[in-house]
């Protein structure tokens, strides 16, 4: 159950776990890690963040690639102009894997290395306690306030 709290809005019994260290409250989402099967296209939202956050690898949640020339990142065919994704690195094995078995990444991929990166923000559905969004559109909200787009 979503209630109003404060100027915004949270969870009636709301954990440490719903919301991260800038207090974005993320969707709820079951973990149940090394069980089921992959979802190509559906982001587990909690390993997502923690991924991001930690620069792990997006598939076995162990450490990215790195090397001299930068953290290892694999990139669909969707990423825009100025290189932001809300797709945490990778570690080389599970690049060839995905490669392999996502049918996104067979049809365009990117494999690049980035020296330097900063979180943006936060891709989500915007909500205040006075309205009810009216669809699921996602919208970017910045990280923090030392965080911004770029120009």
């Amino acid at each position: 159950m979503v209630v109003t709290r404060g100027a915004g809005i949270g969870y009636a019994d709301e954990t440490p776990y719903d919301r991260d260290a800038d207090g974005v409250l993320w969707t709820r989402v079951p973990s149940s890690p090394g069980r089921g099967r992959p979802e190509f296209g559906q982001v587990h939202l909690m390993r997502q963040r923690r991924a991001m956050r930690r620069m792990l690898c997006q598939v076995c949640g162990e450490a990215a690639d790195r090397d001299e020339n930068g953290t290892l990142w694999l990139l669909g065919s969707d990423e825009d102009e100025y290189l932001t994704t809300s797709h945490p690195p990778v570690c080389a094995p599970c690049a060839v894997l995905s490669l392999r078995v996502c049918p996104h990444l067979r049809r365009r991929h990117t494999l690049i290395r980035v020296r330097s990166c900063v979180p943006l923000g936060v891709h989500g559905v915007l909500h205040a306690p006075s309205w009810i969004p009216t669809g699921d559109s996602p919208t970017g909200i910045p990280a923090c306030r030392g965080c911004a787009p770029r120009n």
